[in-house]
Formats: structure tokens, sequence, C-alpha cells
């Protein structure tokens, strides 16, 4: 049954019955030091203005609101590794035995939060680290911009687990004129460098919520590495988006989240999902004792 539940993760994950998730994919703070927001503006007309577009036309840009609770959420913590932690230890508890845990981080942190999932995990259980490359936004002056996160994929069991490839979808051959016209039509299927586009501000896909990652992304992992009628968790949801591409594909979802700001971004986004029951209790802010 489809769940957004509020609260705490740890203590939603510690009441979870062990070995009962297939997969489970997760995005937490980066802890990049900053705090997390959403501005919505919108351009304007302007001899004088900031921007310039087609035709050489100037514009000047206004703020319209701040979104994802005004002020964001702040993303830093003075013991990143020992607030996750015990979350992924929990995480390893209530995978399933041919389960799969997808760990959605950058490049700042992935080298520690990898050595802590090898202890975890054991390093035998490392499978994949994709990168998930975009080219969009500001370009940096004084080292390589950095346009790409990193997903860290361990399985329960480094032998069994479900990868279903022939669910995914393909993409162009780079260079089609060398592999013929029947291969190229086709497409092939991605390596471990996932080229992938973000959320368009301005696109119907986008919530308003702040760290919101793209579809495309989480229904390649759903369709790959779950089957139809799988349970798939998000203990981070966030603006749902794990539970948007579940549904889609016949799995159910159990959204778990903190934020007043995501509860009500899942609500809307994810209602046409959730049963008469369910889409009642995601309203209700639950406590570990709910």
């Amino acid at each position: 049954m489809n769940r957004i539940v509020q609260g705490d993760n740890l203590e939603v994950l510690r009441r979870m019955k062990a070995g009962s998730v297939p997969l489970i994919y997760i995005d937490p703070p980066f802890n990049t030091g900053k705090r997390q927001a959403r501005t919505q503006m919108k351009t304007v007309r302007d001899a004088t203005g900031d921007r310039v577009g087609f035709g050489g036309r100037r514009y000047r840009t206004e703020v319209l609101k701040v979104q994802a609770g005004g002020a964001g959420y702040s993303d830093q913590f003075d013991d990143f590794l020992g607030f996750l932690r015990p979350r992924l230890e929990q995480a390893y508890r209530v995978l399933s035995a041919t389960g799969s845990l997808f760990f959605h981080i950058d490049y700042r942190e992935v080298h520690y939060c990898k050595v802590m999932l090898d202890e975890i995990f054991g390093r035998q259980s490392f499978q994949n680290e994709i990168i998930w490359a975009y080219d969009y936004g500001a370009r940096a002056k004084k080292r390589w911009p950095a346009k790409h996160d990193n997903i860290l994929w361990y399985t329960k069991d480094p032998e069994r687990y479900t990868f279903n490839l022939e669910e995914c979808d393909r993409i162009p051959y780079m260079a089609p004129g060398l592999v013929g016209a029947k291969k190229a039509a086709r497409g092939k299927t991605p390596t471990d460098v996932w080229w992938h586009t973000i959320v368009s501000p301005t696109g119907k896909e986008k919530t308003g919520y702040a760290t919101q990652k793209p579809l495309g992304v989480m229904e390649r992992i759903v369709k790959v590495h779950s089957n139809p009628g799988d349970k798939v968790l998000d203990f981070f949801a966030g603006s749902g988006t794990t539970g948007e591409a579940a549904a889609k594909h016949g799995r159910e979802f159990v959204m778990v989240d903190e934020s007043d700001d995501a509860v009500a971004v899942m609500k809307k986004r994810l209602a046409k999902y959730l049963s008469r029951r369910t889409g009642a209790e995601a309203g209700v802010k639950r406590s570990a004792k709910d």
C-alpha cells in the first residue's frame, strides 16, 4: 500500500520489518554547508535589464517567491557520517535478501560515504558507482565546473540481486555510423555514466522543491532494480520523485520525510496513487509511536 510518512526517518526505519524492502533509493542532504531553497523568478522586458535574450532584447529578473519553506533547509552537519550511519545500518536491516540500495551524493562526500557503506554492506556488495552527468547552470572560472552527481549501488547479497537490464530505456549511439543502421535505430543500454538533464526550472515536471531529481533517472533505477509489485522505499523523500517512478511502473512506495514542505509537495504530486486511507494519513504529522 502506497504511503507517505512524516517523521524522523531513523525512528520510522527502526519500526520497519527486517528484510521487507527490495529497493531503497535515498538522496540525503549533501552537506554542502549551504541553505537549500528554490527561488521562483520571472523575466520582464526592460531596455536596461540584466539579461540579454533573443534578438538582443534585454530583460530584468524579478523574484516572485522562495519555495520549499521560504528559508529552505540547512544542508550542514557537524558530523555528517555520524548522522548517516545509523540510518544506513537500518537500511541494510530492512533491505530484502536480493535487494539493492542506491545512495545519491555529490563529489564532496562520496569518498567518505563509500568507505562507510563498505563497512556496513561489505566491499564485495558494492556493484557500481554511477555518474549522473548533466550540463546546466553556472560555469566556474577558477576550476572545472562540477556537473555530475554520484550514485553508489550496493546489494544485500553480492551474487543474488534484481537486475532487469531488458527493462532499461535505450540511448543513442555516440557514433551511429560505426554500428550500422539496425543497431543505431535500436540504441544501446546505458553504461555507468548517465547523461540526463536536470529538472527544467520552467518545465511541467518541476514541483518547486529545492533539490528535486529528474523522473527519468529514477524510472531507470526502478525498472531495472525491482519487479512489479515490489516495495520501493525512499526515506529522504523530498519531492517524491521516487514514489512517482515506482507507482508509474507498478511498484508500491513508502516515502518518508520530516519536512512539512516535502510532505505537502508529495501529497499533491502523488495524490492519484494514494488510497483513500493513506491519502488521509499522509496529512497527519506522525511521531515514532504512531
